[in-house]
């Protein structure tokens, strides 16, 4: 793998508008931590409403000044190994780690005013720029604490997150593994990011060995990763306690505000329509033209897509794949590639995933790991998703709105990738190029549907046990994850026994409550790639939306692109168009 060095300049990100250099960093940073000192003189003086606007004029306006702290993270992701990125993360660190308990200190102060005060301040036009701070400040009213728990809370920021960070550590550096045998009894080095080359080869012993081997050597260490996890339950289940929460799952969406019949819902609909991905599999097993299918198989290619692609090419494809968006958005693509807002190619050291980020005050970045294939392709314009809304939501809000929730990130995302499919699909060649964006689409429902919804009860499990003051065990866990994975699979896949232990593996854990969101995601992203494909003014719905920042709560916004969460028929129309093309292919089959 080549070095850093040995990149060309057209495929890395140019970072100068965070900052121009290392200096550059560290004179901004030492500009802000001065700064922090300006807070005290609002301090104990917030119920004055002329104080209380320049308070939050002041703390926005810093907000905004904050935009470079990227730079450091960015490097870092370009070189794990550069030191001095890793030194300027740990000064950021420190700056953050003084900022949140002078923010907390001060804000308490506003928790604190009376409920007659907080609507007031939410009617008076002279506030009508931070009318969403006052109605999120009394949504939290009844769960905020006093000045003295706020603060000792928010120091406690440095040392909560434990079991997370162990959990990292204990995967990317301590846990080893074992060399595997492919059907020729040839030994192949394994590891983490090998797994998934492994899991998806045209060799069935390799692919079987490629998942004992990752699960079964979290089962060697299973205690210590089941303890790990324990550990992080019990302060999610403590904090929200502390706050007067029923429980952690009700925190976390009424935090999202979120309606817990979206989250039942999501649950419900899955459950419904677990046979499609049996189904699914099923027609892998035909394909495949195996006796049984097992869960070994689900990664296996049914037809190799062994299309090329340069760099050049994917975007164009992209920009055709997302023309119904309008022209704005297409030359966004071209302007992305063009003013190098993307951190192309693999270099060695490099953060080996593929992600988006933005602050207001520059154009969004993206890093990803282009190798050529289709999947590549697909990668980029799902992380494209990500920098349009990043884009059009700092274009259009001020700082106060612009940032997206969690929630909603995913739709942006995955409505690319499924007008790249749909693209793809229009112009496939033959029967084995469709059924291959069949399987591309059946494979994404299973990953993000299914799978993260079997996830969400797994984690919902842990919680409320723990909730009940019932025991908490390794044991119990492992047997958990077994009868999830018995029914979300069905009862023809052949399971291993080390499947049991795949639990542990997962990072996403140590956010609880967050894969539901992946679900919601692409459910939505469905409904909206139909509308943009079917009805040519629905374009300017769907950029309202990417435009809308957190200026109304998710579920409302995403109303804005006709996709009402609170109603079955969104998840139906998901679960349809799954159908459709397991339809589709089974036509193919029967030909």
């Amino acid at each position: 793998m080549k070095n850093r060095s040995e990149i060309e300049e057209k495929y890395k990100w140019d970072l100068t508008k965070f900052c121009k250099d290392e200096k550059d960093f560290y004179n901004k940073l030492d500009a802000l931590t001065e700064k922090l000192e300006e807070f005290k003189n609002f301090e104990g003086k917030l119920s004055n409403d002329d104080t209380l606007l320049k308070y939050l004029k002041f703390k926005y306006k810093f907000y905004e000044d904050t935009c470079f702290d990227l730079y450091p993270h960015l490097r870092q992701s370009e070189d794990a190994s550069n030191r001095q990125a890793n030194e300027m993360c740990e000064k950021l660190g420190m700056f953050y780690s003084k900022l949140s308990p002078i923010i907390t200190s001060i804000e308490t102060e506003i928790d604190k005013f009376s409920l007659d005060k907080l609507k007031r301040l939410v009617k008076e036009p002279k506030f009508s720029a931070y009318k969403r701070f006052f109605e999120e400040t009394i949504r939290h009213k009844k769960h905020s604490l006093s000045k003295k728990e706020e603060v000792l809370l928010s120091k406690m920021g440095e040392c909560l997150g434990g079991s997370s960070e162990s959990f990292d550590k204990f995967t990317d550096v301590d846990l080893k593994f074992d060399k595997i045998k492919d059907k020729n009894g040839k030994e192949h080095e394994f590891s983490q990011s090998k797994y998934s080359l492994y899991a998806e080869s045209e060799d069935r012993v390799l692919r079987e060995n490629a998942f004992k081997e990752i699960n079964s050597k979290r089962g060697d260490f299973i205690h210590f990763l089941a303890s790990n996890y324990i550990s992080n339950v019990k302060e999610d289940c403590v904090i929200a306690k502390i706050r007067k929460y029923k429980s952690a799952l009700e925190e976390a969406l009424y935090c999202e505000e979120i309606d817990p019949c979206v989250y039942d819902m999501l649950i419900k609909k899955v459950r419904e329509n677990v046979e499609l991905q049996h189904r699914y599999f099923e027609l892998k097993r035909k394909m495949l033209k195996l006796d049984k299918f097992a869960i070994y198989d689900t990664f296996a290619p049914v037809c190799k897509n062994t299309k090329k692609f340069t760099y050049d090419e994917a975007i164009e494809i992209i920009k055709k794949a997302v023309s119904v968006l309008g022209e704005e958005y297409v030359n966004l693509i071209q302007r992305a590639k063009d003013e190098r807002w993307i951190d192309v190619m693999p270099n060695k050291n490099k953060d080996s995933g593929a992600y988006s980020t933005a602050n207001k005050g520059a154009t969004p970045v993206v890093l990803t790991n282009f190798e050529g294939n289709l999947e590549s392709v697909f990668t980029l314009a799902h992380e494209l998703g990500h920098a349009m809304h990043s884009y059009f939501s700092n274009k259009t809000q001020p700082i106060q709105t612009a940032y997206y929730t969690i929630f909603v990130a995913e739709v942006a995302s995955t409505t690319n990738e499924q007008l790249l499919l749909q693209y793809l699909l229009k112009n496939a060649k033959t029967d084995a190029e469709k059924i291959s964006y069949y399987d591309y689409f059946l494979k994404e429902m299973r990953s993000c549907i299914f799978r993260q919804t079997m996830f969400a009860e797994f984690e919902e499990f842990a919680h409320a046990e723990y909730e009940k003051e019932h025991p908490l065990s390794c044991e119990l866990l492992c047997e958990k994850y077994k009868e999830l994975n018995d029914f979300y699979h069905g009862k023809k896949v052949v399971q291993i026994p080390e499947m049991k232990y795949e639990w542990a593996r997962i990072p996403h854990f140590y956010r609880s409550f967050y894969v539901y969101k992946y679900a919601i995601g692409l459910i939505c992203s469905l409904k909206i790639s139909s509308g943009l494909l079917s009805d040519g003014k629905f374009a300017n719905k769907y950029i309202k939306f990417l435009s809308s920042g957190c200026s109304q709560d998710p579920v409302s916004l995403l109303k804005i692109a006709d996709c009402d969460l609170t109603q079955e028929k969104t998840f139906d129309d998901a679960f349809d168009m799954c159908e459709k093309y397991i339809k589709l292919w089974e036509e193919l089959l029967h030909e």
